[in-house]
């Protein structure tokens, strides 16, 4: 049976599976990849529905990644129901066309389209989470670790985030930054503007470390990323009146970083460069993921044939963006990142061309038969 990547996709989006809700989302999935013979296992961790599916016993070992949750359909007048999917001049409009139930559409036809020729070697397996677009607790992270249990980590996994910037083929990502919220309080003495003598201005003292903290790059970049990026993002001292000294004033910070830090040295620098100008302070830090990188090889050069050979483009690697759930698979085995452009994501109309889903398509099963001949 071969499936068509528009009408999985089209069912998909019809379930508003907004973070954290499932609304169906992974019964409509399952129920496709149980047609095609995956023995799928449904894991709910808290009230996060996730799936694992696998097709095959032996290696190599294949994995697609991604997630059925999508962002809230957001202010403003949708040309179709957001939730629609209704196609208009060609194009699949609906919350999760780009991002990403379009990508997950895409590679469940390919895989259908791989195993109805002759039978194929090794295995096809898929983790798609319902926590992506959320705080990212009960999805990825608890599926790897059953995963890890259960003997499934794969050799290579493949997320189908959006990479490509204005056409099919352009990037592979091949890492993501590291990325790391701080939030600095430091503490004064209150008092009266009048009497400086009196007071400790923890304004002035904040001022001096946020200032000592941006005066210079953190490093000039790496082979494959860009420079570190500190980015102070809020200043609060909750006062209302003008002549009065604050207790204490807090800044909030984050800084995305390459592969030459590690989120705990960076929140040690900030913090050593703190005790320089302040005695007293607090430091809150959140390490939201560290970064990685998958080194050009045998596999990053299969991939890249595969994409160059289907869509016609000669492939970017990349290491740019935000974050995403492959900052976890990276802990367990290899994992590069493709799939639709990104345009449109999370934006009102929401939408991707149905020749782009289908040329994804096709390049999925270019990537499956350069992995799994």
């Amino acid at each position: 049976m071969v499936l068509d990547p528009l009408v999985l996709a089209q069912d998909l989006i019809r379930c508003a599976s907004v973070t954290p809700a499932d609304a169906g989302a992974q019964a409509v999935l399952a129920r496709a990849l149980e047609g095609l013979g995956f023995t799928v296992t449904r894991l709910r961790f808290g009230e996060i529905e996730n799936l694992f599916a696998r097709i095959g016993t032996e290696g190599p070992h294949f994995c697609f990644a991604g997630h059925t949750d999508v962002v809230p359909s957001g202010d403003g007048n949708w040309r179709m129901g957001a939730f629609s999917g209704e196609v208009r001049d060609g194009v699949l409009y609906g919350r999760g066309a780009c991002d990403m139930k379009g990508g997950i559409a895409a590679f469940v036809a390919a895989a259908s389209e791989h195993l109805a020729g002759e039978p194929p070697r090794g295995s096809i397996s898929l983790l798609i989470t319902g926590d992506e677009e959320g705080p990212a607790v009960d999805g990825t992270v608890k599926v790897l670790e059953w995963m890890a249990a259960n003997g499934q980590i794969p050799d290579f996994c493949l997320v189908g985030e959006p990479t490509n910037p204005t056409k099919l083929g352009e990037v592979i990502k091949v890492g993501r930054r590291g990325s790391v919220t701080m939030t600095l309080t430091v503490e004064g003495i209150q008092g009266h503007v009048a009497y400086p003598h009196r007071v400790d201005n923890p304004v002035h003292r904040l001022v001096r470390i946020l200032a000592a903290l941006t005066s210079a790059p953190i490093d000039a970049g790496s082979e494959f990323f860009e420079p570190s990026s500190i980015q102070v993002t809020s200043i609060d001292v909750g006062n209302t009146a003008s002549n009065v000294v604050p207790a204490r004033a807090k800044a909030v910070l984050n800084i995305r970083f390459n592969d030459r830090h590690r989120g705990a040295w960076l929140a040690d620098w900030v913090r050593a460069t703190a005790k320089r100008y302040a005695e007293r302070f607090d430091l809150d830090v959140s390490i939201s993921g560290e970064s990685f990188l998958t080194s050009p090889g045998p596999a990053v050069d299969a991939l890249k044939g595969a994409v160059a050979a289907a869509t016609g483009v000669q492939p970017k690697l990349d290491t740019g963006g935000g974050t995403s759930d492959a900052r976890f698979i990276a802990q367990y085995c290899p994992v590069a990142e493709f799939g639709l452009v990104g345009s449109t994501m999370h934006q009102v109309d929401e939408c991707v061309p149905v020749s782009e889903l289908r040329g994804l398509t096709e390049a999925y099963r270019a990537v499956l038969s350069a992995f799994l001949p």
